[in-house]
C-alpha cells in the first residue's frame, strides 16, 4: 500500500522534510532511485537528455561501487545525486547504528548533501541524526513504476494527473521498474515539455552542508 500523491496534511506532519519545493514556475524535480545500474540508468541518461532535463538520482552506495562509469555519467551530464544508503535499508527494520554506518558507507562514495530514506521510512531517532547531516528529500508524487501489479499507462497517469510545479517525482532506474519506467518516463518528459515544464535537478546542498559532511565522515553518533 503507498499513496501515489503525498497528502498536505502528512507533508504538514514532517516539515524538516522537503516534499517539494513551493514555486510558481512551470518546474517539476524528476528524481530515480536505486541505481546506478548500467541496464536502465545509462536509458536513463539518454531521455533526460533529449528534452534537457536535469534530474536527481538517489544512489544505493554499492551500486555506484559496482558501477563507477555510470555514477560517472550521471555527474557528468550535470545531474545531482544523493545518498540512498549502501544496501538500501529499511529504516524501520534495523537497529540506528547500523544504519548511520550504511549511510557513512554510501557517503564515501557519494559526496552531497541530500539523502533519500530507502522506501521512506525512517524512525524518529534515525531523523535526528540524518537531518543534522543531510537534507531529507522525500516526495510528493510517486509513479509506482516499481509496482509489478500497475499498468505502465497507470504509472504514466500517475504522474501526469498528479504533479504541478515544484513537485518532486519519485521513478526508479531499476530492472525491477524497467518495463514501467521505459513507457512512463518518456511520454511524462514529452508531456510536460508540450505544457511548458522545465526540469530540474535538486540542488546537492553541499556547500552549506559542509561542516556537517566532515561530521559524517566521522560518524558523530553520540546519540544512537
Amino acid at each position: 500500500m503507498y499513496l501515489v500523491k503525498t497528502p498536505a496534511f502528512l507533508q504538514g506532519l514532517f516539515p524538516n522534510f522537503t516534499w517539494r519545493l513551493p514555486t510558481e514556475e512551470k518546474v517539476i524535480y524528476l528524481t530515480f532511485d536505486d541505481g546506478p545500474i548500467p541496464e536502465v540508468t545509462t536509458w536513463v541518461l539518454e531521455q533526460l537528455e533529449h528534452y534537457n532535463a536535469k534530474a536527481t538520482f538517489f544512489c544505493v552506495g554499492e551500486n555506484v561501487e559496482k558501477y563507477p562509469e555510470v555514477f560517472g555519467e550521471i555527474t557528468e551530464k550535470g545531474h545531482s545525486v544523493g545518498n540512498h544508503t549502501y544496501n538500501h535499508l529499511n529504516g524501520w527494520d534495523v537497529e540506528n547504528l547500523q544504519y548511520f554506518h550504511n549511510i557513512r558507507h554510501c557517503a564515501r562514495l557519494v559526496k552531497t548533501g541530500l539523502f533519500r530514506p530507502p522506501y521512506g521510512r525512517i524512525t524518529p531517532k534515525q531523523v535526528q541524526f540524518v537531518q543534522r547531516h543531510y537534507k531529507i528529500i522525500m516526495w510528493d508524487v510517486l509513479s509506482g513504476d516499481f509496482d509489478q501489479d500497475i499498468s505502465k499507462e497507470q504509472c504514466l497517469a500517475n504522474v501526469t494527473e498528479y504533479a504541478l510545479p515544484g513537485s518532486i517525482v519519485v521513478f526508479h532506474d531499476s530492472v525491477k521498474a524497467q518495463e514501467r519506467l521505459y513507457y512512463a518516463l518518456p511520454r511524462a518528459l514529452a508531456h510536460f515539455s508540450a505544457q511548458g515544464y522545465r526540469f530540474k535537478a535538486l540542488s546537492s546542498g553541499l556547500q552549506e552542508l559542509e561542516p556537517a559532511m566532515k561530521s559524517v565522515a566521522g560518524l558523530d553518533v553520540q546519540m544512537a
